[in-house]
C-alpha cells in the first residue's frame, strides 16, 4: 500500500476543458482513493501542444510531487501531453484515452511512454485519431491497449472508462477509501 500522496494530473483534449465529462468523471473517481490529490489542468489558453506540455510540467513542479507518485491521465491531445511528459520524466502511471499519438502533424508524435503502469483505451470508430497507428505504437512499446466499439470521444463508453481507471489505480498500488484493499 502506498503511503505517500499520489498526484493525478488530468489533461483534457483540444476541444474540451477541465470541466469536461471524462475529466470530471476520472477526477471524481480518483478522489475516492486514499492519499490522492487530483489536478485537472486547464489547457484552454492554447491549442499548441508544446504550450500544453509546458503547462503540465509547470503543474507538476508546482505540486512538488515526486515522479514515482505521479499518475498522468489524458484524452486526445491531453493523452499526447501525458505520454510526452512521461518520456521526459518516467512516472508511476500513464492512462491514455484516444491519445493523439502517431499523428504526422504533432511534434514528437511517437513518444517513448515511460511509466510503471500504462493503459491505452481507444475507439475502433475514432475518426480523429486513427486507431491503427496507436495500436502499432503500443505494439512497438509492448503497451496494453483496450479497443472499444466507440468513437474519438468514447462517449458511449464512459462507464467502462471509469471502471478501467479504477482498476488501473488499484494495479498502481493505490488503496480505495474505505475498502482496506488495493
Amino acid at each position: 500500500m502506498k503511503t505517500d500522496t499520489t498526484h493525478i494530473f488530468l489533461s483534457h483534449g483540444l476541444e474540451s476543458g477541465p470541466g469536461g465529462t471524462k475529466i470530471q468523471a476520472l477526477k471524481a473517481l480518483a478522489e475516492t482513493f486514499v492519499n490522492v490529490q487530483a489536478h485537472a489542468i486547464d489547457h484552454r489558453s492554447s491549442r499548441d501542444p508544446a504550450v500544453r506540455l509546458a503547462q503540465m510540467q509547470d503543474a507538476i513542479v508546482s505540486s512538488g510531487a515526486a515522479p514515482e507518485n505521479i499518475i498522468l491521465a489524458g484524452s486526445s491531445m491531453g493523452g499526447w501531453v501525458c505520454a510526452q511528459t512521461s518520456e521526459q520524466t518516467p512516472v508511476l502511471g500513464c492512462f491514455l484515452l484516444a491519445p493523439a499519438l502517431a499523428l504526422p502533424h504533432y511534434p514528437q508524435s511517437s513518444p517513448d511512454i515511460r511509466a510503471q503502469h500504462v493503459q491505452i483505451i481507444h475507439g475502433w470508430d475514432d475518426d480523429i485519431v486513427p486507431p491503427m497507428p496507436v495500436i502499432e505504437l503500443a505494439r512497438q512499446q509492448t503497451l496494453p491497449v483496450l479497443m472499444l466499439p466507440d468513437g474519438h470521444r468514447l462517449a458511449k463508453s464512459l462507464d467502462r472508462v471509469v471502471e478501467e481507471f479504477c482498476a488501473f489505480l488499484s494495479r498502481a498500488g493505490i488503496e480505495k477509501t474505505g475498502t482496506g484493499q488495493k
